[in-house]
């Protein structure tokens, strides 16, 4: 059992509800936000948070200092609200200011209300959600990809603010996840390449742990056997 405190945004996604499934079986406690109702997971030890605009800072921050006032404490934040796009660059409506709101600017309003908290932590983590799409982009990926880099440098720069205090900053970077909407996406394809989200969460609860100390600023690619 641990009484550490994680808030895991885009808590009601395939990838949030995987990771959360996997803290509480660790016996973390954990606040679940989300832009919808988040369905609730049956346990004291969780908290739901919904109908929250991660893209306004002071809602962001009102629903991370919610689960802080709750739990009396915060020790980890893992940024996994966002979004994808396929859209090449003529597109009638470009969605590149949509992705970089729900991609980048989600994770810095979390990143920032929870700072105080998190550097109060012996043990202070940020856990962010890159893209290995995003090293190299490709057709119909610029917007995506675009959003996905600026959290690769958000991580960095970050993890060196950061490095005076007990605070690290770290991303992983995975490929195609294997999701019921990826599947349905790209029925031809071969699913078992891909990254599961049971397989990532693994990860991004290593990086959200007091094991992880000896890592900051490091960009990690999950990518299955894509």
């Amino acid at each position: 059992m641990s009484d550490r405190v994680l808030v895991i945004t885009g808590g009601q996604g395939q990838l949030g509800r995987a990771v959360i499934a996997a803290a509480l079986a660790r016996g973390l406690k954990v606040a679940a936000i989300d832009h919808s109702a988040v369905d609730p997971f049956g346990s004291q030890a969780c908290l739901e948070i919904g109908g929250v605009d991660l893209t306004d800072a002071a809602a962001a921050k009102t629903a991370v200092d919610q689960a802080r006032a709750h739990f009396g404490r915060l020790d980890a934040v893992l940024n996994i609200a966002g979004g994808f796009v396929w859209q090449t660059v003529d597109d009638a409506e470009p969605a590149w200011d949509r992705m970089y709101r729900l991609n980048l600017v989600t994770a810095l309003n979390t990143s920032r209300a929870a700072l105080p908290h998190l550097k109060a932590s012996d043990e202070g983590r940020i856990v962010n959600v890159g893209a290995a799409g995003a090293l190299k982009s490709g057709m119909g990926m610029g917007a995506y990809a675009a959003s996905k880099s600026a959290v690769h440098r958000l991580t960095e720069s970050l993890a060196e603010e950061t490095k005076s205090s007990s605070v690290t900053v770290n991303a992983v970077l995975p490929s195609i996840l294997d999701t019921p909407q990826n599947r349905k996406d790209m029925p031809d394809a071969d699913p078992a390449t891909w990254v599961s989200v049971k397989d990532l969460a693994e990860v991004m609860l290593f990086l959200a742990s007091p094991a992880s100390r000896a890592m900051t600023g490091a960009l990690v690619p999950v990518t299955g056997r894509v």
